[in-house]
């Protein structure tokens, strides 16, 4: 029976025979097309059904090369892991390809990968430190040196930050001052010798836990703040409690450092106003 498309070409047979001959010939379907004035597609697939595409019409699969270089590495014994980054393959892809193939003896026993294992962590470690430290030292040159302004405005905003606040409820107008760390405290305190406050207005107490060396925290917190190991107040100890795991031990602990000013209502209050007008300006900053 012949199809409503075929019978728009009589000669269909005739056709197919020229059709198969230019196919055979490597001929590609679109020069098929050309030739034999037939543009449509479905007639022209009948006219070569069961004839295979010449060879170089096969477009050449993208990872083909890909696929054969995973293949020969993994029979060299390369894990998933290896090939994947040395081609830069997705580990589906890898396992694809070559999943067929018998896997790889270790290359080295349990204790030789931990070394391994070890030995790339310490490595990537001490790069991140290096890259840590530079950082650290490029932010340092941009800070430079301060202008006593410049000095006065972060001590402003490390008061605010660190110091004992009166409450409306409850004013106490005195500057207390709590830090634990050696920088803050130095920091703070050349505030002070900014601000005229002299040594013998300070009090120095520590706050710290009682399982600690007191002594040992003394003479740290007294090369600190440049005063005499005699200068500090009887200690506040924290007691211990059971239930807590302190990560705060060792010789590096030294507790918190209370620096404490007398005669200091003026003061305090004179940083409430300063730091009020910190605020004001930070919202009034012009660009």
């Amino acid at each position: 029976m012949t199809t409503p498309q075929r019978g728009r070409y009589a000669d269909f047979e005739g056709l197919r025979e020229k059709a198969v001959a230019l196919r055979r010939a490597g001929y590609s379907l679109r020069q098929i097309r050309d030739e034999l004035k037939v543009f449509n597609n479905d007639i022209l697939n009948q006219l070569v059904k069961g004839e295979p595409p010449p060879a170089w019409t096969k477009r050449p699969r993208a990872k083909d090369d890909l696929k054969a270089r995973a293949r020969e590495l993994r029979l060299q014994g390369w894990t998933y892991d290896q090939i994947e980054v040395e081609l830069g393959c997705s580990r589906s892809s890898v396992s694809l390809w070559v999943r067929d193939l018998p896997r790889p003896e270790p290359r080295y026993t349990p204790e030789e990968q931990r070394a391994l294992m070890n030995e790339g962590l310490a490595r990537r470690r001490a790069a991140e430190d290096e890259e840590r430290q530079r950082i650290k030292a490029e932010a340092r040159r941009e800070i430079g040196a301060f202008t006593a302004r410049e000095l006065f405005l972060v001590g402003v905003a490390l008061y605010w930050a660190e110091g004992s606040k009166s409450k409306p409820y409850d004013r106490r107008e005195r500057a207390v001052f709590v830090n634990s760390d050696p920088g803050v405290i130095k920091t703070y305190l050349a505030w002070l010798d900014l601000l005229g406050v002299g040594r013998d207005r300070m009090g120095f107490r520590l706050l710290i836990h009682e399982s600690a060396n007191i002594d040992a925290s003394h003479r740290f917190w007294a090369e600190i703040a440049d005063i005499a190991p005699t200068a500090f107040a009887k200690p506040t100890l924290k007691k211990h409690n059971p239930k807590t795991v302190r990560k705060n031990i060792g010789d590096n602990y030294h507790g918190c450092l209370v620096v404490t000013v007398s005669r200091s209502a003026q003061l305090y209050n004179r940083i409430e106003g300063w730091w009020e007008g910190t605020v004001v300006a930070a919202k009034q900053r012009t660009p």
